[in-house]
């Protein structure tokens, strides 16, 4: 198809996935620097179409300082909302132009530590609000499936890079579904881990509830399964139990919640409920009992998390000269991010309500997990849009709308903290993947990933380079 673009070829990255690239390199058959030099080469070929690196550093990478990261010699990307020594922070906006961090952020120093070689940034939306990687007057970030569709956000950048075969894993972070969005329209392995999972990034620790998980975009199950256990050898949160290395699916057979509607009545299309209820198939196929439930929160939840994502943007807005640069222009901000600042401004007196209840969300989460493992339900409440349809040029009443809409499901797992991964599991008829969401209680991301084998062993996830 003319509208799909492939970075894939034959070099020294291949069709390898991550961690056949690290083995590829302990055993000499190639180094970091010819794989470097292959995603450099890739990325100047297929990103003047795909618009997703937002700063390059391809004559100078970042190298790993040790070899004992078990990623070591991999290249990936930053996303642009993750500080990286030598590069602008600049969050995907155009109201200020940020001076080169002088360090690398908290997060970067885990993501490094795993033995990755950095070789930039990715494209985001403005401060991740928006679920698709588009701009006021800048070209948009594109899906390689197609190129005239969204490939989500707000790690869409990391999305179009992963997806097209520019490097095999890249950094994401989510703060309402931005790993687990672009992983739906890209057909990426995407996983949001338990909050306070990883070490958390500068930006989420002002927050008045904590939203933002770190992770990263893969194109299979096992590079995900490796870079978490790659990450505890750094740090491993006490509080929670360790993930290991997991290699496999489980013996065990599991009770499955099943969730097709959104809390906000939005329906599930046609195309992502077949998805979903292909999967329930697989799993019961497979020996586990799939169960439809109901979810635990209801419509006030939505406009709860309306409320908090309109006070950080008007958070955003308010402080920007202090936080960001003192380039910082309120007035060349998006119209999603003034949007939502106008409507926070209109009702303040909400938002402690708001935020009382939102606290409140994982002990009604828990409750889900007290006799299912997993919950299964869509990423998304329909495919993939094409691009424009959710652009912040639009007028904020109409695409506020569009996006209720649209993120029926991926939030409540950043309000609760718990876990939850995106698979590709479905291909819509537009020429675009289908994301499948599993979520599992906190802390239990062994559970979801055992579960990802299982499903990637029945099923196996579409490659791009396959598809051309």
């Amino acid at each position: 198809m003319d509208n799909r673009l492939t970075a894939f070829i034959d070099d020294a990255l291949g069709r390898l996935d991550a961690v056949a690239m690290a083995a590829a390199v302990r055993d000499g058959s190639t180094t970091p620097e010819e794989l470097a030099a292959a995603a450099a080469a890739r990325a100047q070929a297929v990103d003047p179409t795909l618009h997703a690196l937002a700063y390059a550093i391809h004559e100078q990478p970042r190298y790993a300082e040790g070899k004992d990261g078990a990623l070591f010699g991999v290249p990936t990307y930053v996303k642009d909302n993750t500080d990286v020594r030598g590069l602008p922070s600049n969050h995907g906006s155009a109201a200020f132009r940020a001076a080169p961090a002088r360090r690398d952020g908290a997060y970067t120093s885990q993501l490094r530590s795993t033995g990755l070689t950095v070789l930039g940034k990715t494209r985001m939306p403005e401060f991740g609000f928006s679920p698709t990687t588009e701009f006021m007057t800048e070209e948009p970030t594109r899906n390689p499936w197609h190129t005239d569709y969204s490939v989500g956000a707000s790690s869409g950048g990391a999305a179009a890079l992963v997806a097209a075969g520019v490097v095999p894993i890249a950094h994401a972070n989510d703060g309402g579904g931005s790993i687990r969005i672009p992983a739906a329209c890209a057909g990426l392995v995407g996983l949001k881990p338990s909050r306070d999972r990883h070490v958390n990034g500068e930006q989420s620790r002002t927050m008045p509830i904590n939203l933002i998980s770190e992770g990263v975009l893969t194109r299979s199950v096992r590079d995900t399964a490796a870079y978490l256990a790659a990450i505890e050898d750094y740090r491993r949160n006490p509080a929670l139990p360790p993930i290991g290395l997991v290699q496999g699916p489980a013996r065990r057979r599991l009770r499955v919640g099943l969730i097709l509607d959104t809390i906000t009545g939005a329906p599930t299309d046609d195309q992502t409920r077949a998805a979903v209820l292909r999967t329930a198939a697989l799993l019961e196929q497979a020996g586990h009992l799939v169960e439809p439930i109901e979810l635990p929160v209801g419509r006030q939840f939505a406009d709860d998390f309306l409320q908090y994502w309109a006070l950080l943007a008007d958070l955003a807005a308010s402080t920007g000269r202090f936080v960001f640069d003192r380039t910082f222009d309120i007035a060349a901000l998006d119209g999603l991010t003034l949007g939502l600042r106008a409507r926070h401004r209109a009702a303040p007196q909400r938002t402690p309500g708001a935020l009382l209840r939102l606290r409140g969300t994982a002990r009604a989460c828990a409750r889900m997990f007290d006799r299912h493992e997993l919950v299964l339900s869509p990423v998304l409440s329909h495919i993939t849009p094409e691009l424009g349809y959710l652009s912040p040029t639009l007028d904020f009443e109409e695409l506020r709308e569009r996006l209720i809409g649209y993120v029926g499901f991926t939030p409540l797992n950043n309000v609760a903290g718990t876990p939850a991964i995106s698979l590709p599991m479905g291909m819509a008829d537009t020429g675009v993947p289908i994301g499948v969401q599993l979520a599992a209680a906190y802390g239990d991301e062994r559970t979801l990933l055992e579960t990802a084998y299982e499903l990637e062993a029945a099923q196996p996830f579409p490659l791009l380079a396959e598809a051309v």
